[in-house]
């Protein structure tokens, strides 16, 4: 781990990425110590300091400590830039000067039929809150996303499916969602709250490539369940199919594993 450019396992106690969440944050595979998508990657983590009023570090930087890092090989990076040191008390320093974490770690393994027969994701009870300054953005506060993933660890599920306080579904606890209907695709609207992740946007591209119509919407959990296809993806397992919802079962895959293998090419 480094911590601004120096190897270190620890920040200031009175960091504000600590004390707040006051900071963005991204994790991303790479391989053969290549970042996978890195030109998206990159610009979600400028585009959301930039939210936050947070400098953002410069991409050389950024890239020489993933490389210094990961070497040549392959596992998944994260990137952490937090406000920096701050007083007591909510209010921003008038000056920021951030703190840049970059990590590398080991690849989790997936049992290989999630990409194949599909997960069945467990329906959260925790409601994600309505925020639009913040939606959309990879922010360090997370602590609904942590306890919806207790829910999902101790129901004994890969993933969960995240509603707002409206009954609007939102996302997995750590994926975006998308539905097939009659060969189209739609997706939640995150325009209030949830993470517009990479893997999102290269689904609704690889739409665009293809001819295939794409809504971003406001969808509730019985316009999921009458879908023909449901997939989650996230930057670190890519796509899953779901199996599974409550009583309904989805057995078509034919999109989704068709999207799954589109988007294993970084060149996409």
């Amino acid at each position: 781990m480094l911590v601004n450019g120096e190897p270190a396992d620890t920040i200031a106690v009175a960091d504000r990425g600590l004390s707040y969440g006051d900071g963005v944050f991204r994790t991303l595979r790479v391989q053969q110590g290549s970042p996978f998508c890195w030109a998206r990657h990159f610009g979600k983590l400028r585009h959301d300091c930039h939210a936050l009023q947070i400098p953002c570090p410069g991409e050389d930087v950024v890239l020489q400590e993933i490389a210094q890092l990961s070497g040549a090989g392959s596992g998944v990076a994260k990137i952490m830039v937090t406000r920096g040191l701050g007083e007591r008390g909510y209010a921003p320093p008038l000056r920021s000067s951030p703190t840049r974490v970059v990590s590398f770690h080991t690849a989790p393994v997936y049992d290989a039929t999630f990409y194949t027969d599909g997960i069945k994701p467990h329906l959260c009870d925790l409601k994600l809150s309505r925020q639009p300054r913040l939606a959309g953005i990879k922010h360090l506060n997370r602590l609904e996303n942590v306890l919806a993933a207790a829910e999902c660890q101790a129901a004994g599920a890969a993933e969960g499916l995240l509603e707002d306080e409206a009954g609007f579904v939102i996302s997995g606890t750590r994926s975006n969602v998308f539905a097939v209907s009659n060969g189209r695709l739609s997706t939640p609207d995150l325009s209030e709250n949830g993470v517009a992740g990479v893997q999102r946007d290269r689904v609704i591209a690889w739409a665009g490539y293809h001819g295939v119509s794409c809504a971003v919407a406001r969808l509730n959990l019985n316009d999921l369940l009458q879908a023909d296809e449901i997939f989650l993806v996230n930057s670190v397992f890519g796509l899953w199919p779901v199996a599974r919802v409550q009583d309904k079962v989805f057995s078509q895959r034919k999109i989704s594993l068709a999207i799954q293998s589109w988007l294993n090419d970084a060149q996409n």
